[in-house]
């Protein structure tokens, strides 16, 4: 049986380096990345903040959601919007927004115009073979929505020889999940699939889930120095909703549902085929993929001001290609690439009517009407996206390395209204438990386009063997989603509705201006990585609720101020003994924030935005159990406004987990957790832009115990 070596630097970008059980420290602070240029690289020589979960690590914790791994992370919080449903704060406040690039083996998981902030319940994580978080905006190789971070997502590479692993597992409130998965080699070939079956009836009421996912991966070796890489996804999602609770619910009902007929259904595939031929100074390579979105959705965050259903597709017909070369002066390095996507989508949604009950803890439940649904929106959009860029590195001395990039892109919608034979105009929504009925504004059939040049420049220097530092400067931009600029929002009048949906077509892309520094060294046994960023935000899109009406619009409301400090650190602290932890602390701030002729919140702290994220883990892990552990770990949420007024706070909240997991036998294995150990009452989060404050009620204690075998 026999495999031909594959190219180093493909190697790189096809798994993240596996952690040394026998090194736990090494573990903590890896030394490899292959998010900042798509391929293999030092982190040393990488002037950005890169967090990394290594697929030992993924092997062990065993994630029933990805906030379970991604907490881990210094600066980054990870909020469970049921099922596996989440919103994501890094380096911003927690946001649903899309600020974030989301990708599978570097190509994204969605097209830029069809963005979806639940982007990873549509990757199988618990199977992958790491993860990777790159702070802040991306490189010169990604474009817009690349503000807040990149998370990469890594499938796993093919085993050299048969293998096969299947577990089961159980859990409170019905968890039940299978994880089944094998592959071999043959010659040139060598395969990997795995598949992921997931159900819960949910902790809350009508809170049910049922997932299942896959992945295969085919390598095939093409002689000494190119391989062919083809990866196939696919996840189908339905799950139920769950309502935000008064205050009152959280303390005495938090396993209420107060819009218990919400849904989502979901269905993504994916195919790629990556060709990489790399010779001693050069690398060449070409991706061509295929992705297929679609989403039934009867939202819950919008029952109350504008209730609706609807129905999300979209195809993505796209090419990443790539050119290295490598030159002997100074250790230079020139890149240059380009990034297509042709995505052809559509929406069609229904205004429905709903009934609204209060109770005696200030909740307020809605029951759906049986009023048919009348319908509101019926458009075509196709996005266009085309982005060259380059990117060059150069070693000015053994310490110093230099980078800079440049990257163009330039984006279009292509938007043809079906909606009434295209006639423009506004119509009239279903009757709901708000004064009149709401109207929808329709704009004619049109191009939408924006563009924007991205500089970025960085510089490493290593002080020692053991201690580098970096400092970077990174431009980026988000152009508006499809929803956003073409979904006008409810509005009380005819006239109203039209207005902002004309005025939708002319917002503007969101500007970002980042400076970082950094740190990252080892003292002994101590592995640790500091940073601290300084980032500002212009034009940026915000939906902005009317604090009479309650209802929301998408505005470009001003300028906003990021600024933080991140710390990680790993260290033995004894025989068999690890600790690992995780700080940071930021404050993000509105500078120039008016959203209407009345409310002006500059120099006030932005919603939703804690200013302290820690998370600590102890581990023991003695010899005799044979790679198996126990693990103990406390993350710590600090406090944060509920409204960009800063009239109100939700108090943060601490919370306890415990994993352990024990070998025995041949290739057998038992494990278990406990979430939230000593059943703390908290949120995932907290909102106080309406007229009271709303939380989203956090999962109590919850008990998995599971059997793992491998052959």
């Amino acid at each position: 049986m026999k495999l031909n070596p594959i190219p180093l630097a493909l190697a790189g970008i096809l798994c993240a380096p596996a952690a040394s059980a026998a090194d736990p420290a090494e573990a903590a602070l890896p030394e490899m990345t292959v998010t900042g240029t798509r391929e293999g690289e030092l982190l040393s020589e990488t002037p950005a903040t890169v967090g990394i979960v290594r697929e030992q690590t993924l092997r062990e914790t065993r994630p029933t959601h990805p906030k379970e791994i991604l907490n881990q992370v210094p600066g980054v919080w990870v909020s469970n919007l049921s099922g596996e449903g989440h919103s994501t704060a890094i380096r911003q406040p927690l946001t649903t927004g899309a600020v974030y690039l989301y990708l599978e083996d570097g190509i994204p998981t969605r097209s830029t115009g069809f963005f979806n902030h639940n982007a990873l319940y549509e990757i199988n994580v618990p199977q992958s073979g790491g993860m990777e978080v790159m702070k802040g905006p991306g490189s010169a190789l990604y474009g817009s929505d690349a503000i807040g971070g990149t998370i990469n997502v890594l499938t796993r590479t093919p085993p050299k020889q048969a293998e096969f692993e299947l577990s089961g597992e159980a859990g409170s409130y019905g968890w039940g999940r299978i994880l089944v998965g094998g592959g071999n080699a043959h010659g040139d070939d060598a395969w990997r699939a795995s598949l992921n079956l997931t159900r819960t009836d949910g902790w809350q009421d009508n809170a049910g889930y049922d997932r299942q996912t896959g992945t295969a991966r085919w390598d095939r070796a093409l002689g000494d120095d190119a391989l062919l890489k083809t990866v196939l996804s696919f996840s189908k999602v339905d799950q139920q909703h769950v309502g935000k609770l008064s205050a009152g619910e959280l303390a005495a009902t938090p396993r209420a549902n107060n819009v218990p007929f919400s849904y989502r259904q979901v269905d993504a595939f994916r195919l790629s085929t990556a060709y990489e031929k790399e010779t001693a100074n050069s690398l060449l390579s070409i991706t061509p993929y295929f992705r297929d979105n679609s989403m039934e959705i009867l939202p819950n965050w919008s029952v109350g001001y504008d209730p609706s259903q609807y129905v999300t597709k979209n195809k993505s017909f796209g090419f990443l290609g790539k050119y290295r070369h490598d030159f002997e002066p100074l250790r230079a390095r020139l890149i240059v690439g380009l990034d297509v996507d042709y995505s052809p989508g559509s929406r069609d949604e229904d205004s429905v009517r709903l009934d609204k009950f209060t109770n005696a803890y200030g909740g307020v439940t809605y029951s759906r009407n049986a009023a048919a649904p009348v319908q509101i929106y019926d458009y075509d959009v196709t996005y266009r996206g085309i982005s060259p860029y380059v990117h060059g590195e150069a070693s000015l001395s053994d310490r110093l390395r230099l980078n800079a990039g440049l990257r163009y892109d330039d984006m279009q919608y292509d938007y043809e209204n079906k909606f009434n034979n295209g006639l423009t105009g506004a119509t009239q929504g279903a009757a709901g438990p708000f004064p009149g009925n709401g109207w929808y504004g329709h704009v004619a059939s049109t191009k939408v386009g924006y563009s924007h040049w991205g500089p970025k420049l960085g510089a490493t220097y290593a002080f020692s063997d053991t201690l580098n530092g970096f400092a970077a400067y990174s431009n980026s931009f988000r152009t508006p989603s499809e929803g956003q600029v073409f979904r006008g929002s409810r509005e009380s009048t005819a006239v109203k509705a039209q207005a902002a949906a004309e005025s939708l077509l002319n917002l503007k892309p969101v500007i970002v201006d980042n400076l970082e520094l950094g740190l990252r060294g080892k003292s002994g046994t101590l592995r640790y990585e500091a940073s601290v960023y300084h980032m500002t935000k212009k034009d940026d899109l915000v939906s902005y609720v009317d604090p009479v009406t309650t209802q929301r619009t998408v505005v470009n409301a001003g300028k906003t101020l990021h600024r933080g400090i991140e710390l990680g650190l790993g260290l033995p602290l004894a025989q068999d003994w690890q600790i690992d932890a995780s700080l940071s602390y930021a404050k993000h701030t509105y500078e120039t924030w008016t959203v209407s002729g009345t409310a002006d919140y500059s120099g006030k702290e932005m919603e939703t935005a804690p200013r302290v994220i820690a998370n600590t883990r102890l581990s023991y892990a003695p010899g005799y159990m044979n790679g198996g552990r126990f693990q103990l770990e406390w993350f710590r949420l600090g406090s944060y406004w509920l409204d960009a007024a800063n009239t109100g706070k939700y108090g943060g909240h601490n919370l306890v987990n415990l994993r352990a997991n024990y070998p025995f036998g041949k290739g057998m294995e038992v494990f278990g957790s406990v979430s939230n150990l000593f059943d703390k009452r908290y949120a995932e989060t907290a909102d106080g832009t309406g007229a009271a404050p709303t939380y989203t009620a956090g999962l109590p204690r919850m008990a998995i115990l599971g059997l793992q075998a491998k052959w």
